[in-house]
Parts: C-alpha cells; sequence; structure tokens
C-alpha cells in the first residue's frame, strides 16, 4: 500500500488488537494488502512492547496472552523466556506472526486525519516520507494509547530545574545513577521503576494520588477485573472520560513486590502539593529534593487523528458500543476501554472484523 490508493477495510496500529482483526479479516476471506490493508508506525513489529524498557520481562507484568493463530507457528507468551527484555521477545513473536500470515503491515506510516468524503472515509497518511490519502469504507482504530502520554499538572511542574520523565522516556536504570528520583503512579509500572532503580538512585520516593491496594492473586483479582472491565465499558458507552484499570483491579502482589513491601522500599507516600525547582513538597511543608521526576501515571487514548469527525462527547470521551463509534459506525475501535487487556483486544478483533465483513455484504448487496 502506498499514499493516494483505495481500499475497503483500513487498520491503525498493529499491536495485539490491530494484528488480531487483521487475522480475523483474513479468516472470513479478505484478503491482505488488497481488501484491507494494516498500517503501523513503528519502525518494526512488537506495537507499543517494542519501546519498553530495558529490565521489563514478561514474568513481572500483566499477562500477555497469545494472538489468535499463534499456536500454529508454535510459540506462546506462556512459554517464552523470561531472561529476555519483553520488548524483544515480543516483537520477535509479532515479527513471526505478520510474516506467517502474510498480513503485510505498512511501516512506517503514520495516520494524521480522517475526513468524511462522502459515504466514504478520506486518511491522510504518511508512508515514510511520502504524504497522501487513502480512500477507504471503514477505519478500525487500534492505535492503543503509547502515543499520547498523560502528565497531570501540579503548581510549580513548569518550574523544575531537575528533569521529567514519563513511563514512554524510561530505558534503563543507569540513567538515573546517583541522582534523587520521585516516581509518581499507583500502577504495575511505577512498581517496576523502583525495583528496577533500587541500588543505583541515591534516594527513591514513590508517591501516588490513592493509596496503592496490592492484592493477592487467585483470590479476588477475578472479581477485581470484571468489576474494572464494567466500569470501562459503562464509561465507553455513555462517552465519558475511561477511568483508570488499576484503580479498579489494584496491583497483583508477588514475592518479590512482598520483599520490597518488608524492606520499605514500595511503600507509597499521599501526593505531593507542588514542584519546587529544586524537588517536591507536600501540603505539611515537608520538602523533598528531586534531580528526576518519573510519571508513570498512564496514558489516554490515542485519537488526534479522528478528531475532523467529531466523535468525542460533550462528556469527554467517545461513545463507542461493542467496538462500533455511536456518532459515525464506519469507525471501529479496537482494543479500546473493556478491550484494552491483551484478552480483551483478541476478543474484539474476531467481533469487529465480522462487524466489518457484515456491512461490506451489505453494501454489495444493496442493502
Amino acid at each position: 500500500m502506498t499514499p493516494n490508493s483505495d481500499t475497503q477495510v483500513l487498520v491503525v496500529g498493529a499491536g495485539q488488537a490491530g494484528l488480531s482483526v487483521g487475522y480475523y479479516l483474513q479468516r472470513l476471506g479478505l484478503v491482505p494488502g488488497k481488501d484491507f490493508s494494516i498500517l503501523d508506525r513503528g519502525p518494526g513489529a512488537g506495537g507499543a512492547w517494542q519501546h519498553r524498557w530495558d529490565a521489563l520481562r514478561l514474568g513481572s507484568t500483566h499477562r500477555v496472552n497469545d494472538l489468535p493463530g499463534m499456536a500454529d507457528l508454535g510459540l506462546s507468551f506462556e512459554t517464552a523466556d523470561h531472561k529476555v527484555p519483553a520488548s524483544e521477545v515480543i516483537a520477535d513473536y509479532y515479527s513471526q506472526y505478520e510474516q506467517h500470515y502474510g498480513l503485510r503491515v505498512v511501516r512506517p506510516a503514520s495516520v494524521t486525519a480522517v475526513r468524511s468524503q462522502g459515504e466514504r472515509l478520506d486518511v491522510a497518511v504518511t508512508v515514510g516520507e511520502r504524504a497522501g490519502s487513502i480512500s477507504t469504507d471503514y477505519v478500525v482504530n487500534a492505535t492503543g494509547t503509547w502515543g499520547s502520554p498523560f502528565v497531570p499538572w501540579y503548581p510549580g511542574r513548569d518550574f523544575f530545574r531537575g528533569e521529567h520523565v514519563h513511563t514512554v522516556d524510561y530505558r534503563a536504570a543507569s540513567d538515573f545513577a546517583g541522582k534523587h528520583v520521585v516516581v509518581v503512579g499507583g500502577g504495575t509500572s511505577a512498581i517496576g521503576f523502583l525495583l528496577d532503580l533500587e541500588g543505583k538512585a541515591s534516594h527513591l520516593t514513590w508517591v501516588s494520588r490513592r493509596p496503592v491496594e496490592f492484592r493477592d492473586q487467585g483470590k479476588i483479582d477475578l472479581e477485581a477485573g470484571a468489576a474494572a472491565v464494567a466500569d470501562q465499558d459503562a464509561a465507553s458507552r455513555a462517552g465519558r472520560a475511561l477511568p483508570s484499570i488499576v484503580s479498579g483491579t489494584g496491583v497483583p502482589r508477588t514475592r518479590r513486590m512482598q520483599a520490597a513491601i518488608d524492606r520499605g522500599l514500595l511503600v507509597a507516600q499521599p501526593m505531593f502539593d507542588s514542584i519546587e525547582p529544586s524537588g517536591v513538597r507536600w501540603a505539611n511543608g515537608t520538602f523533598q529534593k528531586a534531580d528526576v521526576i518519573i510519571w508513570a501515571t498512564g496514558f489516554r487514548p490515542e485519537l488526534r487523528h479522528l478528531a475532523p469527525l467529531g466523535l468525542r462527547e460533550t462528556t469527554g470521551g467517545v461513545q463507542v458500543t461493542a467496538g462500533v463509534a455511536g456518532r459515525d459506525p464506519r469507525i471501529f475501535f479496537a482494543g479500546y476501554g473493556p478491550q484494552a487487556s491483551t484478552i480483551g483486544a483478541q476478543r474484539s478483533g474476531r467481533s469487529i472484523a465480522r462487524r466489518v465483513v457484515a456491512g461490506l455484504s451489505r453494501s454489495r448487496s444493496g442493502f
């Protein structure tokens, strides 16, 4: 696929959700590179995982579920090498997957805008250094959140003389050797940073906006996870901003985490009240020197390219039901809201592919 071309279905993003959609579209009879195309902004396979920090391993993160049909390649994340960085493992497996199924992912390809042109959609895209547009019947948005990091505002943030680092910028603990580091956030990324930085940073401070709830796996994880997904689903159906998953599920407690809690590393302080040029200060006057503030504060859905379609509601989000945009049924969302987990992305891929093919069939028959 090149700029200034035509296709029936355009999938934007080749992470777990986009590849899952592509797999099922092919299973339902559409031909990759002809009937549908997958665009990906990244330099290589792996979705957002290819950009994760060096110390992150598959065994220390949320479970990564296999893509549909991955077993046919003899691959599974359950048996992957946990000594190798997760970024390398997933990039390798996804690359093999794309090649095995001939998905013909186009990269690097950046989508800058999607506009309505009569019955079809016009997608402004840059492939390599060539800019142009692609005409399509349907767009499946599978961009995820990695390209839209969120850093909350606190008084004095812009006057901090140290370094602001978001999750997307974190690469290795050695970059922070000998520094006073404040880690902000209550999820697994913040915990991973603290474990990685221990013994390397000269001082570590952990702060979280809400108390961090460590939960024992196998007891209430399923119940909490189901409730969190239900909250996400309700928000997406209503067009509200999506709530945090970790606020509903808590953090699964591992032996390594428990040991870090026991030695005082994983004990979060309340959120500071303001940021000063050389550190952070709490409402009670306590001050902590900081050379670096690491913001493990999450992401927002990456939807800027869809702005011309006017999909956002006044309540702050996009109204999405069963993967379909409420304001434009030609736009599908894969891996959005309740589908954002790795298993949810796979299920949404199958459902969306069926809906897309059904829509194409109705168009061809005139109904």
